[in-house]
């Protein structure tokens, strides 16, 4: 028999193991209309917590919740009054000084300290008119909220600084008030003539629970 294959591959076939790329490595389609989310500016914001037990006594008109009201008993003494009195030397008018001296009394008095709550101390926006101050106001009323001591209760004192327009107007309308009647007068005139608060007005203000709602939807 004759045979055609002159030669013959004894070795058994070995099978080669290629490398297939891999879901990782593959390319994948760009995402239509996607962009890298830029990081959002926040206003600066200085706060600090004040205690009852500091002591802190409030003047003016300010909402119950606000404050203990403590009525304590205050107790004062005599002092020296000028009397006219016979001196012995003929000048029967002649003035001087005798020691009148008064029953000492007590008299009560009724004294405002301020509760535990927030009290901002400072508050810039990077922009201004961008909503950051605002934002940045929403969200400590919102902690101040959820605060078992301090109960949404935020104040703050209003004071232009130097080559700073006052901060007023603003906490103003996101319904802060001032302790003190006749600047809540003057802040409304200003809005409803479209005017700076010029002179500026100074003092404490507070932001009265039943402006909160207001405050969110501003």
């Amino acid at each position: 028999m004759i045979n055609n294959i002159t030669s013959m591959e004894l070795r058994p076939q070995m099978s080669v193991a290629k490398a297939t790329p891999s879901l990782s490595s593959m390319s994948m389609p760009a995402i239509i209309g996607f962009k890298t989310p830029q990081l959002k500016e926040k206003a600066l914001i200085r706060v600090k917590k004040i205690k009852r037990g500091d002591n802190i006594i409030i003047p003016g008109e300010i909402d119950e919740d606000y404050v203990d009201i403590v009525e304590e008993e205050i107790e004062y003494t005599g002092k020296y009054k000028d009397i006219q009195y016979d001196t012995g030397g003929g000048n029967f008018f002649a003035s001087g000084k005798s020691p009148t001296l008064f029953t000492p009394r007590t008299y009560k008095r009724k004294t405002k300290y301020l509760k535990n709550c927030y009290i901002i101390d400072y508050i810039q926006s990077p922009k201004p008119k961008s909503g950051l101050g605002t934002e940045a106001i929403k969200q400590l009323a919102e902690k101040a909220m959820f605060d078992n001591r301090a109960e949404g209760r935020i104040v703050t004192f209003s004071a232009p600084v130097m080559k700073e327009a006052s901060p007023a107007l603003f906490f103003y309308k996101l319904g802060f008030r001032f302790t003190n009647p006749e600047s809540n007068a003057a802040l409304e005139e200003c809005l409803k003539n479209n005017m700076p608060d010029i002179p500026p007005q100074i003092g404490m203000m507070y932001l009265p629970k039943n402006r909160i709602n207001k405050l969110f939807h501003y």
